[in-house]
This record gives structure tokens, sequence and C-alpha cells, in this order.
């Protein structure tokens, strides 16, 4: 199983910008569908931003989309989260996940088997 390692986050005020990293290690990053969720406070987690073996397919849950941009470097085993015009209700845990579903664009958590420890991002008013 991969290892995941997530940095990034913070304290920004409304209207800001942040941008997460995923640092993997241990599986072949390449092989692997991305994922990101969030857990708000009092809230479940959700899916965020999804992106295949490659940056040709992402895919965003319609509350991010047009704000958030999914990326990955194969290379350097990393993704990343851009998140642009940030909002209070973005205030939450963000995880990064993998899924070996062979090339699956999924938004299950049940189909993503590694999960990173979470990076807390803070947006105030």
């Amino acid at each position: 199983q991969v290892q995941l390692v997530e940095s990034g986050g913070g304290l920004v005020q409304a209207g800001g910008s942040l941008r997460l990293s995923c640092a993997a290690s241990g599986g072949t990053f390449s092989t692997y569908v991305m994922g990101w969720f969030r857990q708000g406070p009092g809230k479940d987690r959700e899916f965020v931003a999804g992106i295949g073996w490659s940056n040709d397919n992402n895919y965003y849950a319609d509350s991010v989309k047009g704000r958030f941009t999914i990326s990955r470097d194969n290379p350097k085993n990393t993704v990343y989260l851009q998140m642009n015009s940030l909002k209070p209700e973005d205030t939450a845990v963000y995880y990064c996940a993998a899924s070996r579903g062979g090339g699956l664009l999924t938004r299950r958590q049940a189909n993503f088997g590694s999960w990173g420890q979470g990076t807390q991002v803070t947006v105030s008013s």
C-alpha cells in the first residue's frame, strides 16, 4: 500500500488561496487514481476532487468546481490541490487518498485504500 503525507494547510482569509500537497511513497504512484476529501466540523467526510493516471482526467465536487484544481506530478510522486477563492465553508481537515481501482475515476471513499493523516484548512470570514 502506498503511504501518503499531506502538507500545505493553514489559516487564510476568505477569498484567499492555498495549495495542498500530498507526497506518496512505497508504491507505484502513477498507477493510482488520487483523490482529495475533506471533513468539516460536525460533518461527514466528503469527496472534493479526483484525478486519473494523468492530468487529463480531473473531476470535482460541484461545491468546488471552478475554484479548486487538482493536479499530479508523477516523477515527484505528488498530487496537489490548488484552492482559490476560498470560503469559510471550505474549512475542514483535508485528506489525500489513493485508489488502485484500475483507473476507475471514483468518488466513493470505499474505493480508496490508502489515506493520509489530514491537514487542517481554516478559512476566516
